[in-house]
């Protein structure tokens, strides 16, 4: 890859994480959670370089033992858990912005074990056409049909739907929480991901797991035990 065309991927994994602490090195299935999103952006050979962005001396090893470059240590002042994930690919770009010339970043999150090579690839391929891209994926109900229960009173909120059968209605998407494309400079303008200006790369619903609680890593060991299985018997 030319010095005019330098791709980065930037993870971010920060220590302090608090309803499942330590979850960015936690084990799952032999591995910290961190080097699958390290194996996924280095299997994608799209990368020259992949980095892993964060405040935490522990985890800064972790990750170079699984093949991520930590070039700096994220200040605490973007490591809080308010902090959004565009100012922490801005501070990575500024701090490598004088040591290459980068045309492209993928931000990948260190909580998405189940993301393969070929979906980072096909969020690249998506910027011959826009400058942004981003992991999706579908509903699992219509949420046209959803309720409420509003000041403890059962509602339909979209009353116009609520009688629809779910083959008449559009089936809407929403973002995956896996991985966030973008050149250089939409990133350095507060990039609006969900906007004309990008694309998003659908996801199969089987492979999206939010890790925001015990139960959700309970529910990510068992999709790995199957999956296991299933490679077993194959």
């Amino acid at each position: 890859m030319s010095s005019a065309s330098v791709n980065i991927a930037v993870i971010p994994a920060r220590g302090g994480s608090q309803r499942i602490p330590r979850k960015n090195i936690r084990q799952l299935n032999g591995k910290p959670l961190v080097a699958y999103s390290i194996e996924a952006a280095l299997d994608s050979q799209l990368f020259d370089k992949v980095i892993v962005s964060t405040d935490d001396e522990e985890i800064a090893t972790v990750a170079k033992n699984w093949g991520a470059e930590v070039p700096f240590i994220r200040p605490n002042t973007l490591s809080d858990h308010f902090t959004g994930t565009t100012p922490v690919m801005q501070h990575a770009l500024h701090a490598l912005g004088n040591s290459m010339s980068i045309e492209n970043a993928c931000l990948i999150y260190a909580t998405c074990p189940l993301l393969q090579a070929q979906d980072i690839i096909e969020g690249y391929k998506a910027l011959k056409n826009l400058p942004l891209s981003f992991s999706a994926t579908t509903y699992d109900f219509p949420i046209q049909r959803a309720l409420s229960r509003k000041g403890g009173k059962l509602q339909p909120m979209f009353p116009e739907y609520i009688a629809s059968r779910s083959q008449d209605l559009e089936e809407p998407i929403h973002d995956a929480g896996q991985f966030y494309w973008g050149t250089k400079e939409q990133w350095l303008e507060n990039p609006d991901f969900f906007s004309e200006l990008a694309l998003p790369v659908m996801l199969p619903r089987h492979r999206i797991q939010d890790l925001d609680t015990e139960e959700d890593w309970a529910r990510l060991e068992s999709l790995f035990i199957q999956k296991h299985t299933y490679e077993l018997g194959s």
